[in-house]
């Protein structure tokens, strides 16, 4: 799982040449012992098979409801727990993640289906440390791929499908939507209704939560800094979910940022040091792999000169799960980014 930064899995901190290979960006029902009835159909009725899912390949058909689902990157494994459906495989969670590989929303969602970590029904795990894990895939036997939020490349695509039917991303590698994810991974496990029952609770909870703090039309910026390097500076754009969740939240990407990325699809745009007083918001967000590193970028001669930063509107995430949880987007994760980030995020706009 590993790229440079202009890949769309690169998370937050470029803060060191370590986190320059980090990279961010897998679902399906679960083992013979249990899954088969987590993907049932709801007790409102069949769901209508064969489904045809158009995706950044072409199209997938799903003959039947799958009862054997494997995922690929991040997400995917989130969008079918939160439908109630147990993996029979999906990939280690090898940035952002605990002793078992996994999250807290994920190992909370396991639980609460009877699918803990070592039972019997608790998905197989696999690496993605070099790539798509083809041969690990295989063994686990799916009856369909998910990979809706990912970097599927068509070689991998190509590979997969001779083992199940994979519904790929639908445009942009590692820029999908947390809504579109949900709804196409609803649509390929016969969950339409449960998925989109799921997006509309969710969207506003994220109102109701972002209603108790001042956030309402303050602009942001959510980029990367790394202190001492006159290429150091990184922005996000509206094509990533990180910008996405803070404009749900009723904030506003800042105009420095729309101005320059009107037409364009590229999740981040590099600036420099140099002009980093031209970087102005009301609050910036970034990442840093440890506390000293943001008491660098507020010393930084340049970095300082960011208004948000010499207002003190700063938010230096330090937590590499927290990030994980807004960068990689889900309806499990999302729950966990506003009791943890919101507060954080807050603070900052008081600043403002």
């Amino acid at each position: 799982m590993q790229s440079p930064l202009l890949s769309r899995r690169t998370l937050f901190g470029l803060t060191g040449a370590a986190a320059l290979t980090l990279t961010a960006a897998a679902c399906s029902t679960g083992p013979s012992t249990g899954g088969a009835d987590a993907a049932s159909p709801s007790a409102g009725g069949a769901a209508s098979f064969p489904v045809t899912v158009k995706h950044a390949y072409g199209e997938t058909t799903i003959a039947k409801q799958p009862t054997r689902v494997a995922t690929v990157s991040w997400v995917n494994d989130d969008v079918a727990l939160a439908l109630g459906v147990v993996p029979v495989a999906v990939p280690k969670n090898e940035w952002g993640g605990n002793a078992s590989g996994s999250t807290p929303w994920k190992d909370a969602k396991l639980a609460a289906l009877g699918a803990s970590w070592g039972s019997a029904k608790a998905p197989a795990q696999f690496s993605e440390a070099d790539g798509v894990n083809v041969t690990e895939i295989a063994k686990a036997a799916p009856d369909v791929i998910l990979a809706a939020y990912s970097g599927l490349k068509k070689e991998d695509y190509d590979k997969l499908s001779k083992i199940a039917p994979v519904v790929a991303f639908p445009e942009l590698a590692y820029g999908t939507p947390w809504q579109e994810s949900t709804r196409l991974i609803g649509q390929a496990l016969g969950k339409s209704a449960e998925a989109e029952k799921l997006v509309t609770n969710l969207e506003n909870r994220i109102k109701e939560s972002a209603a108790k703090y001042p956030l309402a039309g303050k602009t942001f910026i959510y980029g990367n800094l790394e202190p001492a390097k006159a290429d150091g500076v990184n922005i996000y754009t509206a094509a990533d979910n990180r910008p996405r969740f803070l404009s749900q939240l009723g904030m506003k990407l800042a105009p420095v940022v729309t101005e320059k990325t009107t037409d364009s699809k590229a999740f981040f745009i590099p600036w420099s040091a140099e002009k980093a007083n031209e970087l102005s918001s009301d609050v910036f967000v970034t990442w840093v792999p440890e506390a000293k590193t943001a008491a660098q970028i507020t010393a930084d001669p340049l970095l300082s000169q960011i208004p948000a930063i010499k207002r003190g509107a700063l938010v230096a995430d330090t937590d590499n799960t927290l990030t994980l949880s807004v960068s990689a987007a889900s309806p499990l994760s999302l729950p966990y980014a506003l009791e943890k980030f919101l507060p954080l995020l807050g603070d900052a706009a008081k600043k403002a």
